[in-house]
């Protein structure tokens, strides 16, 4: 039902810090209807070409100032993702992902307080690093 949020159109690319690559990146909007606190993201899922990757290489952020693993949003209460404002997920990987097309999927799960199962949404697109 969420899926058409999941995993915004042209937002795949890798990052650099200090000339190095560190990781890629992806922006999503949030699975629900109306903003939420960090702590209310059930989870987040990124696999590469078929491959999950751990959840300890990935962050978040709401807003490009904060950033969490997301063992960390668990106790977020404080910091909301607001609807209509995309969310930033790194992936910290080595070199990023490599030249060419790849498969990527994400799987975003989203809990309020008034629906009593989680929101899921998941997407996959193929992306193209240059």
């Amino acid at each position: 039902m969420f899926d058409n949020n999941v995993f915004i159109k042209n937002t795949c690319k890798n990052v650099e810090e200090d000339n190095q690559v560190i990781g890629f990146e992806l922006q999503t909007h949030i699975t629900y209807y109306r903003g939420i606190p960090l702590s209310m993201v059930n989870y987040v899922r990124v696999a590469v070409d078929g491959v999950e990757v751990p959840a300890e290489d990935i962050r978040f952020t709401s807003d490009h100032i904060d950033w969490f693993t997301l063992k960390e949003m668990e106790t977020v209460g404080t910091i909301k993702w607001e609807y209509g404002d995309p969310a930033t997920i790194r992936v910290l990987k080595e070199g990023g992902l490599s030249k060419g097309e790849h498969d990527v999927k994400l799987t975003v799960c989203t809990r309020t307080a008034y629906i009593p199962i989680p929101l899921e949404g998941i997407m996959s697109r193929k992306v193209a690093i240059e």
